[in-house]
C-alpha cells in the first residue's frame, strides 16, 4: 500500500496502481456496494474524459467492481516542486477541464505529479460535470486555499495559475471573480 484515506487505498503491484474503494461498515451492505461500485465506473469514466479534454492522466487499464488499475506515474507531488511556472501550467491543465465542462472537485498540489517535465493531474474520485461559474470557482478557490496554507509566495503561485487558466478558458474572467466573491463570504461567515 502506497497511500490510504477515507474512500480507498492505493496500492502499487507489477508497475500498476490498484486504487481500490473500502467498504463503509456504517452503511447498509447493499447500498455501499452499489456507491462504491458506481463512485468507481464514475471516476474511471472521469478521468479518461479530462485524459480527451487535453489533461494529462494515468491511463485506466481495467476497471472492476470496487478497483480500478491504471498506469503508475512515476514523479513528484507538486505540492514538494512548485515553482511560479508549474503553477501557470496548472493553471492551464484547470483551464481545460473546465472548458470541458468538469470540476475536478479536489483540486490541491497533491493531486498533479510532475513527472520528467510533464505535469499529470490524478484522483478524479470527486469530479463531476458543471459548467456554472460558482462550481468552476469553488473548484479554484480549493486550490488557492492551498497554496495560501502551504505555499510560501502565494500571491506570485496565484497571479501565475490565473495566467494560465486564462490563457485555456474564455470563462476564466467570471470564474477568478467568482472566487474572490467566495472569499469573501467565507470571510463573513
Amino acid at each position: 500500500m502506497i497511500a490510504g484515506g477515507a474512500e480507498a487505498i492505493i496500492e502499487l503491484r507489477e508497475g500498476k496502481i490498484i486504487k481500490k474503494r473500502v467498504q463503509k461498515r456504517y452503511r447498509l451492505a447493499e447500498i455501499d456496494e452499489r456507491l462504491r461500485a458506481e463512485r468507481t465506473r464514475a471516476e474511471a469514466r472521469l478521468t479518461s474524459e479530462a485524459r480527451r479534454l487535453g489533461v494529462p492522466t494515468p491511463i485506466i487499464y481495467d476497471v472492476g467492481e470496487h478497483e480500478i488499475i491504471m498506469q503508475h506515474i512515476e514523479g513528484l507531488q507538486l505540492k514538494n516542486v512548485l515553482t511560479p511556472a508549474l503553477s501557470e501550467r496548472a493553471g492551464e491543465l484547470v483551464g481545460r477541464l473546465h472548458s470541458g465542462g468538469m470540476v475536478h472537485g479536489d483540486l490541491t498540489t497533491s493531486n498533479f505529479i510532475l513527472s520528467g517535465d510533464k505535469l499529470y493531474m490524478i484522483d478524479f474520485g470527486l469530479a463531476y460535470f458543471d459548467s456554472s461559474v460558482e462550481a468552476q470557482g469553488v473548484d479554484v478557490h480549493v486550490l488557492f486555499q492551498t497554496y495560501e496554507s502551504t505555499h510560501e509566495g502565494f500571491e506570485e503561485l496565484i497571479r501565475r495559475f490565473s495566467a494560465g487558466y486564462r490563457r485555456r478558458f474564455k470563462n476564466a474572467g467570471a470564474v477568478l471573480q467568482r472566487v474572490k466573491e467566495i472569499e469573501a463570504r467565507g470571510r463573513y461567515a
